[in-house]
């Protein structure tokens, strides 16, 4: 398992791929609001994780199971959709604005890849 410490979760070298350090803040921080939209939309989706592993240990029926597996994964794509518009309007556009945009850029590009 150590050899992999040095892999994104996409499989590239971390070097190679967006830089997800944890220690990073937003260039803009967010508003007391954007965070608690966040945070309220996530503690739905965690809820419907829930409700579906209820629905496992229920012996539920697999198609029921599987369109609520579609309504979470769309409601994680559309927060992560509103994540990416926030990034892209305020702190890559403060980015270009101090002429060190080209960076930002690069880095939304490559995280990018990750979403499908």
């Amino acid at each position: 398992m150590e050899e992999h410490k040095n892999e994104c979760t996409c499989g590239e070298k971390l070097s190679d791929c967006a830089d997800v350090s944890a220690n990073r803040a937003p260039l803009v921080p967010r508003t007391s609001e954007e965070k608690r939209k966040i945070m309220n939309r996530l503690k739905r989706v965690e809820g419907q994780v829930r409700g579906i592993e209820k629905m496992i240990e229920d012996d539920r029926y697999c198609v029921d199971i599987l369109i609520q597996l579609s309504a979470v994964q769309a409601a994680l794509q559309t927060i992560g959709f509103s994540v990416l518009e926030r990034h892209t309007k305020s702190c890559v556009a403060k980015a270009v604005e101090e002429g060190h945009g080209e960076e930002q850029i690069n880095e939304l590009l490559k995280v990018l890849k990750h979403f499908k």
